[in-house]
């Protein structure tokens, strides 16, 4: 009996070291992103990095990727003061933030189609934002991609949802009337639109 399950463990992992390739690539692409709980309009920018594909099944792959993103939202609505008559002045400022993102995003395809999940940590490295809550950032990626047959293409659609509040929104809300302008929990929304490509057969 021993024997008969040392013989299956051996063949179950000869199998999955045939079936395990790595594969390194390149990702690209549009990124629109904001902040929730606030009164603004997306940004449109981009995002770029690299990856590693680890095929462990026919149809299941384990990716790393490491992503310089650039974020933030536009027209965000502030409150900057009050008037010589007492009536609130309101400014909309373009706040930026940038993130260098480290994901582990989990790949299930079937026929090309594929669903993408994961965590990523991201690092902020520069922003113009008078006073930010945090220096990194905790997320969830959801998506779904078409791997394009005999190409090593791949297109990607994705969501990104922080979790951590980023912004100190009692600096940019500052007054007991303009509550409305900012919530009290500003996280971080970021879409992407875009394109991987994966080296080698």
């Amino acid at each position: 009996m021993k024997k008969l399950i040392a013989i299956v463990f051996i063949l179950f992992i000869n199998s999955i070291n045939a079936q395990v390739t790595f594969k390194p690539g390149l990702r690209a692409g549009a990124a629109f992103s904001t902040f929730s709980n606030t009164r603004s309009s997306y940004k449109s920018d981009f995002y770029i990095g690299g990856f590693g594909e680890i095929k462990l099944t026919r149809i299941y792959a384990l990716q790393p990727e490491i992503t310089y993103s650039r974020q933030g939202s536009n027209n965000v609505k502030t409150f900057v003061g009050y008037t010589n008559d007492g009536e609130q002045i309101v400014e909309s400022k373009n706040l930026d933030i940038d993130y260098v993102s480290i994901a582990m995003i989990n790949k299930f395809t079937f026929n090309g189609f594929q669903v993408q999940a994961g965590p990523t940590l991201d690092f902020r490295t520069r922003d113009n934002l008078r006073y930010e809550k945090s220096d990194a950032d905790l997320t969830l990626v959801v998506g779904f991609g078409y791997k394009v047959p005999l190409t090593g293409l791949t297109i990607e659609a994705r969501i990104k949802k922080g979790l951590i509040d980023v912004i100190d929104s009692d600096y940019y809300s500052s007054n007991d009337n303009s509550d409305y302008l900012f919530g009290d929990y500003n996280t971080n929304v970021n879409f992407q639109l875009g394109v991987s490509y994966a080296f080698g057969k």
